[in-house]
């Protein structure tokens, strides 16, 4: 009976963190699914979208450091729970669609609350739910139950905007809706989640992660590599943010048939990050990267060179699925690379912050670089530069994960 119960705590954990850990990000990632209408009820040009995003990126940015060192120190229960409270509770008001300057300032809150409090806890409680050698599916379980959470819920949301006329009235409920979902999350994050369940953070013996420790980290090529890596995998992401605005643009879909495309993307990343998970333990995560990055190299050239012709629909939808298949299994992994590498569990926070600092840096600069390219390289053009800029980027990351591989192999 106590092991039975053991394991229906260890995959209640693992549940309720997948789940926040995917719909807290719904509310700044709005304009994935609802870009159009969004920059409608807030009267702001692709520019000024785009800035949202890029606020939310710096703070992001500035949180991702001190958020690990804090993961390592203080109650995974409680920086989960505070975070899905707070960035719900600014959901709420944002659903009132603020003016630019305030929704602004909410995105740069956001950055904090999601980043500081919730993302370093998540990395740190994930490595620690599985032994060494079962890391990879560790996180391709967390990111198919954060998949699973983007999509069902979006689905529904997104049935309930086309219900109410796709309208202001209807995203300003989809909003709200998504807002309280995440509250909800954050009382089940307090009673289900552990405090022992980031591994004894605070338990007596556990060594405290000071300055000596943070250099020491910073001297690792391994994390640097990481970084670069989840960099360039991230801006691979940012490329299928495009997917929405593109099949409207350059083959004249509907919004609201754009949007279904970008929800039905979504169905591809619990799939993907299972799967890759599995298989990653068996061929290696950095030889299964990168693979993923030469898919990817491939996907978006095709994107680039593609043109906007109704008989090449299809070819435009089933090179959607491949892209979006390749970067969710890649995201499913790549934080796996942290136990391959050889980072040790007791730094995991402060390593996955470092990390993050530089491998999310595509939260400020892609949305902007997006929206520029598309306003003053209108149609066909803009979204050729884009595509070709983002399979430049990956076969950076493509070059960082064979060195990374290399120096594994190396070390055995």
């Amino acid at each position: 009976m106590k092991i039975r119960s053991e394991g229906v705590r260890r995959w209640l954990i693992m549940t309720v963190l997948s789940l926040s850990g995917g719909i807290i990000f719904l509310l700044p990632f709005l304009q994935e699914v609802y870009y159009k209408p969004l920059a409608a009820a807030l009267a702001l040009d692709n520019t000024e979208v785009g800035s949202l995003l890029s606020v939310f990126g710096v703070t992001a940015m500035l949180s991702y450091a001190p958020g690990g060192w804090l993961a390592d120190r203080v109650s995974p229960r409680k920086l989960l729970t505070l975070s899905l409270m707070l960035t719900g509770g600014l959901g709420l008001y944002f659903a009132s669609f603020p003016s630019y300057s305030i929704s602004l300032a909410i995105h740069a809150v956001w950055g904090v609350t999601i980043t500081l409090l919730f993302w370093g806890a998540m990395i740190r409680v994930t490595r620690n739910w599985a032994p060494p050698s079962e890391q990879g599916r560790a996180f391709g379980v967390l990111e198919t139950g954060r998949g699973l959470g983007e999509v069902l819920s979006s689905m529904a949301f997104l049935a309930v905007f086309g219900a109410l006329g796709s309208n202001e009235f209807a995203l300003s409920t989809v909003i709200t809706l998504f807002s309280a979902l995440i509250l909800i999350l954050g009382v089940l994050s307090w009673f289900s989640i552990e405090d022992d369940a980031g591994g004894q953070v605070n338990a007596t013996d556990q060594p405290k992660v000071g300055f000596k420790e943070i250099l020491t980290v910073l001297k690792m090529p391994a994390v640097w590599l990481i970084a670069v890596v989840i960099l360039s995998g991230y801006c691979a992401y940012w490329g299928t943010f495009r997917f929405t605005s593109y099949s409207t643009d350059i083959f004249a879909m509907t919004v609201t048939m754009a949007a279904v495309i970008s929800v039905g993307k979504m169905w591809t990343k619990p799939l993907a990050a299972l799967v890759a998970g599995y298989v990653s333990d068996k061929l290696g995560i950095a030889r299964s990267v990168s693979f993923l990055f030469v898919v990817l190299i491939a996907s978006f050239s095709l994107f680039a060179l593609l043109p906007g012709k109704p008989s090449l629909l299809s070819v435009m939808l089933l090179n959607v699925a491949i892209a979006s298949l390749a970067v969710f299994a890649m995201r499913g992994i790549y934080f796996a690379l942290l136990e391959e590498g050889g980072i040790p569990m007791a730094v995991t926070g402060t390593a996955a912050g470092i990390i993050s600092v530089i491998g999310f840096t595509p939260d400020i600069f892609m949305p902007l670089i997006g929206g520029v390219l598309l306003d003053r390289f209108p149609g066909p053009e803009g979204y050729r530069l884009f595509f070709f800029m983002v399979a430049g980027i990956c076969a950076v990351g493509l070059a960082a994960t064979l060195i990374l591989h290399r120096r594994v192999a190396a070390s055995r």
